[in-house]
């Protein structure tokens, strides 16, 4: 079996946690899993993906296998992959992964071309490199692809221009676009993990902090509901005049970057943009401030400026660098500006990707059965499907709710009757 990871004797230390991790995915593990194991809906099918390599991804790869499918992963950042679960998924399960935990550009790309070489009908993607790759370095391998499915925002939004400039070559659904997705993962998963992430690579407090974070959209309500659950005080900066005054009507203090940079302890960039923080910011920050990005790219702190404006640069612990400053000031960038929740911490819990990864296993399923319908552009998850999914969630979770009565949905769907 054709397959990179950094070492096959951590397989069993991946396989304990891959278990683990399973006891908080019921919807993935019992409705989905075992149903694809009896009625094997993706017999014959090849998935190329590009994700996280976590636990969790772990176990979605081990119930699209289980559903009949040929399974290629390779990583979606080059600091994501958790080598253990790689090693497992390789050894136990007899998954192919590429994936290497700091890989550089050169092998991070190179294993997104070894699973393109396999010829995938369906392509996974977290980010949109696979299917970027794809469309510019293997176009004839496009004519037998059925359709891809997207997990995050910044993937969204590149394959969204790539439908509007009309060179995306085959449908895609937008995972992230699910309900039971980004309301959920995006929230609680990245306000959760990102939080455990600069606490793992920095031991500070934050309670007693200042925190800025960059971006109101639903990953940056996470971050900013978790950092003032854990006592810091935060500030939210916005381009969005909505998303602004919705974090100022949520308690927040909100102000503009150039404001912000003169006050803030820790800043967190959550927006998917490029530069949100820049030069004219360093040169405004206080000794000690701390950098760090919640975005899928390295891209939104502009690091090339931080370098170029640093006298000097030395790593003080494992995920920190510090960035001296001319005039004496210190600056600490966490996990080279990627993504710090999976970078230093595990990426989100278990039991909010369960919700995630079943939507894109049921849209796997939804692709197989229906892509040769689809135009070439980006879809929503099918209500239908995240519905299911909610309904599966509340069910493993012990919760039952009400149904309308029969009288309530004639008048629902009435207009003659009013006050």
């Amino acid at each position: 079996m054709d397959f990179d990871v950094k070492d096959l004797a951590l397989a069993d230390d991946g396989l304990r946690r891959i278990e683990w991790a399973e006891k908080d995915m019921p919807v993935l593990r019992k409705a989905i899993r075992e149903r694809f194991l009896k009625e094997k809906p993706l017999k014959g099918i090849k998935i190329g993906a590009c994700l996280h390599v976590t636990t969790e991804t772990a176990n979605l790869m081990r119930t699209l296998k289980e559903g009949g499918a040929e399974v290629f992963l390779c990583a979606s950042n080059p600091l994501s992959t958790q080598d253990d679960v790689a090693a497992a998924l390789v050894r136990i399960y007899e998954i192919p992964v590429f994936a290497v935990k700091g890989e550089d550009k050169d092998r991070y790309y190179s294993h997104i071309k070894a699973v393109l070489s396999k010829e995938p009908q369906i392509t996974m993607d977290d980010g949109a490199d696979l299917i970027s790759t794809l469309h510019k370095e293997r176009p004839s391998f496009i004519k037998d692809v059925i359709g891809g499915t997207e997990e995050t925002t910044t993937g969204v939004v590149r394959l969204r221009a790539m439908a509007d400039s009309g060179v995306l070559m085959y449908p895609i659904i937008a995972v992230n676009e699910a309900l039971t997705k980004h309301m959920f993962d995006n929230r609680y998963g990245t306000g959760r993990s990102t939080i455990d992430g600069i606490m793992r690579a920095t031991n500070k407090l934050l309670a007693d902090s200042i925190f800025v974070v960059a971006g109101y959209g639903w990953c940056g309500k996470g971050v900013a509901m978790r950092a003032r659950g854990m006592g810091a005080h935060v500030i939210v900066t916005e381009v969005d005049p909505l998303k602004a005054l919705e974090a100022w009507m949520d308690g927040y203090m909100v102000m503009s970057m150039e404001e912000a940079a003169k006050v803030g302890d820790i800043f967190c960039t959550v927006t998917g943009n490029i530069n949100v923080l820049r030069e004219e910011h360093f040169k405004l920050m206080k000794d000690g401030a701390i950098l760090c990005n919640a975005g899928h790219f390295n891209v939104e702190i502009d690091i090339p400026a931080l370098e170029r404006m640093a006298v000097s640069k030395r790593k003080v612990r494992e995920m920190v660098d510090e960035y001296e400053m001319p005039d004496g000031r210190r600056i600490y960038l966490l996990a080279e500006g990627r993504l710090i929740n999976l970078a230093a911490a595990e990426g989100h819990p278990a039991s909010v990707m369960d919700m995630s990864f079943a939507n894109q296993a049921l849209s796997v399923e939804y692709l197989i059965k229906e892509g040769h319908r689809l135009e070439k552009k980006v879809y929503g998850v099918p209500e239908e499907i995240d519905r299911e999914v909610a309904r599966l969630k509340l069910e493993a979770l012990g919760i039952k709710i009400d149904e309308l009565t029969s009288e309530q949905k004639r008048y629902l769907s009435s207009w003659e009757e009013g006050t």
